[in-house]
């Protein structure tokens, strides 16, 4: 558990570029409060393990009416 205490927040561009997405992708994810983040202020942080674990577990799979699978 003490890897996730010391593990640093990462920005939207960061997770984006992580994941090879675009930040649109991210935004769309972050309102269908898919992918786990945080908002301090008003950014949104990430930590990596998090969403890695997130993508492994199929949470980035997410169908929308308007979009492909992502």
């Amino acid at each position: 558990m003490s890897e996730y205490i010391n593990e640093p927040w990462i920005s939207t561009k960061e997770v984006a570029k992580h994941l090879g997405v675009t930040m649109t992708t991210i935004r769309k994810w972050i309102i269908a409060e898919s992918i786990p983040c945080c908002r301090v202020g008003k950014l949104w942080k990430f930590k990596r393990s998090e969403v890695d674990a997130w993508v492994k577990s199929g949470g980035a799979k997410v169908i929308d009416k308007n979009t492909e699978e992502l």
